[in-house]
């Protein structure tokens, strides 16, 4: 199959799909992913759709946590002229990242890090926190639950969390909403790809 027909056009992104001839070869150079970062997750699409309806300020710092391929990140660099660093465990994934950011035409730095690692005074270096499809384990839901209390308490202006609706993010965003003020919203996105879930946002929820 030829390889333009091996890409998707997702707001205003150009995204490989996994069978394309560099997806293929990335993988052989970089292995497989140990942490589910290993493709593009739809729930991409409810974070996309987010943020276009409720945009960043320009050159707002933006963390993207568990990047994975690092989608949401990249969006935010090429709509909102974002400085964005994409966090993961897995240092498999940043090749993926990486290469999706230059063929979009931005640039993102790259943390290798855990969530219980990110400290205060790392946080204190940015304005906004995002994160997609990231709470996928029971005991993901605390250290991500903590990780957004330590951010507000920094100064990040908005935390912003999508998911496909698993039981554990359901824990995290219910435990987010009545002790830090945070808004569980349901999310539907029927183009340019059909996905449906929620977010979660803390901090500054109307904006």
């Amino acid at each position: 199959m030829a390889s333009s027909t091996l890409s998707r056009r997702l707001f205003g992104l150009t995204v490989r799909q996994n069978a394309h001839a560099d997806m293929r070869r990335l993988r052989r150079q970089a292995g497989d992913a140990t942490l589910h970062g290993n493709k593009f997750w739809k729930s991409s699409c409810l974070m996309m759709d987010y943020l276009k309806r409720h945009p960043l300020n320009k050159g707002a710092r933006v963390l993207d946590l568990g990047c994975g391929w690092g989608l949401g990140g990249i969006f935010c660099a090429k709509h909102f002229d974002a400085r964005v660093t994409g966090l993961d465990a897995d240092p498999s994934v940043f090749p993926f990242l990486q290469y999706h950011a230059e063929l979009n035409g931005v640039s993102v730095d790259t943390w290798r890090c855990r969530y219980e690692k990110v400290t205060k005074s790392d946080l204190s270096r940015f304005d906004v926190v995002i994160g997609t499809d990231i709470c996928f384990w029971d005991n993901l839901e605390p250290l991500l639950y903590n990780l957004t209390r330590r951010a507000l308490q920094s100064g990040v202006e908005r935390v912003v969390l999508a998911d496909p609706g698993r039981s554990p993010f359901f824990r995290l965003a219910q435990r987010a909403e009545e002790k830090l003020g945070a808004e569980y919203l349901d999310w539907e996105v029927s183009r340019p790809m059909k996905a449906t879930g929620c977010i979660m946002v803390a901090g500054q929820t109307g904006a």
